[in-house]
């Protein structure tokens, strides 16, 4: 065991502690892995340039992957995917969130979208627009939170959507920090067909094609320094009566499973993350001399790597079982809570001490620590801040 234990890579340490992969899964993993680290993490400054040298460069990536049979592996088969199930795809989301562009070229970022429009959206509207989405010739952005209302709670949502004679919908406000929007084709936009603020009762889910008349860009909105992240004008757009997502009234419901399931894909990719900052993190200390022998001979060193390793050994578990529980189909928000606010803790102390180690050269461009950390940073607030889902989870459990 301790001649085991001897060989072990930093990459089987973190492995522990979670339900092993799929045999029929491993080989795919692996080969997600290769890519990300080979062709993918080599390209990182190039595609988060933005522009079209970005766009081309995302599109000879995206060639690649298809090439390799790594396209949109937890897409449905009829849509050109795998059809990789939740449990499944987990053990792949970890290997390709390894880099904050990895889902994107290899088209899984479309998941969210697919079984939106594949559960909620009328059947021309999903013929419209699916196959378009799933095979990467469009994208969709998610406009939820607005400038002048806290976005953790969707019951202040006050961009309002009226209907016309001939039922279709006008919707006017802003919405802000909505992820790609700048080169979205679609929004998936929440907006108030009915009641007021703080009624629940009344928000439905409207699909806003970017080129209609009215919607319009305002600006980009850098995050720590890096961008994104935008904010949207709809300035009277009009919508088709049948873009509309489930039934009037109850967009909410449509929402919930799409932060839901979008909560456990960030926590996967934050582990991703997490690894390759730990990765790094004891590279350098092996490497590093010191005055008295390597970072690696010293105390500090050594506990800022066991508290790292605890973190996510203790992490990946949370993570793990409320997929399973989505996969099975059962009420997981109480582990999806715990999953999503350990994993975004964890992922800032990795990031941190792996930016401790490495010094000065940590916070410069030479490394992809600092965007980690950025991400670590940014995980406590996307989909919900850590207060929200304490709040939510301990509500529960003491109800």
């Amino acid at each position: 065991m301790s001649q085991q234990a001897a060989v072990m890579t930093d990459a089987e340490r973190l492995g522990w502690g979670a339900p092993a992969c799929p045999p029929h899964v491993v080989e795919l993993r692996d080969r997600v892995a290769a890519f990300i680290r080979e062709r993918v993490m080599p390209h990182e400054a190039g595609l988060d340039a933005g522009g079209g040298s970005a766009r081309a460069l995302l599109g000879r990536l995206r060639r690649e992957a298809r090439s390799g049979g790594l396209w949109g592996l937890p897409l449905p088969v009829e849509l050109g995917g795998a059809g990789l199930s939740l449990a499944e795809y987990a053990h792949v989301a970890e290997a390709e969130g390894a880099s904050d562009h990895g889902p994107g070229v290899l088209g899984s970022t479309a998941l969210l979208d697919v079984r939106t429009l594949a559960g909620h959206a009328v059947p021309a509207v999903r013929e419209l627009y699916l196959p378009r989405i799933a095979d990467g010739r469009m994208t969709m952005c998610n406009a939820m939170t607005e400038p002048d209302a806290p976005g953790s709670d969707p019951a202040l949502t006050a961009t309002r959507a009226s209907r016309a004679a001939d039922g279709s919908w006008t919707v006017h406000d802003r919405k802000w920090f909505v992820t790609g929007a700048g080169d979205a084709d679609l929004a998936v936009v929440l907006a108030r067909t009915g009641g007021a603020p703080p009624s629940t009762s009344g928000l439905s889910l409207l699909l806003v094609p970017t080129s209609s008349p009215g919607f319009r860009v305002v600006r980009e909105l850098p995050v720590l320094g890096a961008g994104g992240q935008w904010e949207i004008a709809l300035d009277g757009v009009t919508i088709p009566p049948d873009h509309l997502l489930g039934e009037p009234g109850r967009g909410l419901r449509v929402v919930g499973e799409r932060v839901r399931l979008g909560r456990l894909l960030r926590c996967l990719r934050w582990l991703g993350q997490a690894e390759r900052a730990f990765t790094l993190m004891c590279e350098r200390a092996r490497s590093r001399p010191a005055a008295s022998g390597r970072l690696a001979d010293l105390q500090l060193v050594q506990r800022l790597v066991f508290d790292a390793l605890l973190a996510i050994r203790t992490t990946r578990p949370l993570v793990f079982e409320a997929v399973a529980l989505a996969d099975a189909g059962l009420d997981a928000r109480v582990e999806t809570g715990l999953a999503k606010v350990a994993a975004a803790r964890m992922l800032q102390q990795v990031a941190d001490a792996a930016i401790q180690v490495h010094g000065a050269a940590g916070l410069g461009p030479d490394t992809p620590l600092p965007a980690l950390f950025r991400t670590g940073r940014m995980a406590r607030l996307l989909d919900g801040p850590d207060e929200l889902h304490v709040t939510a989870v301990a509500r529960r459990i003491l109800g």
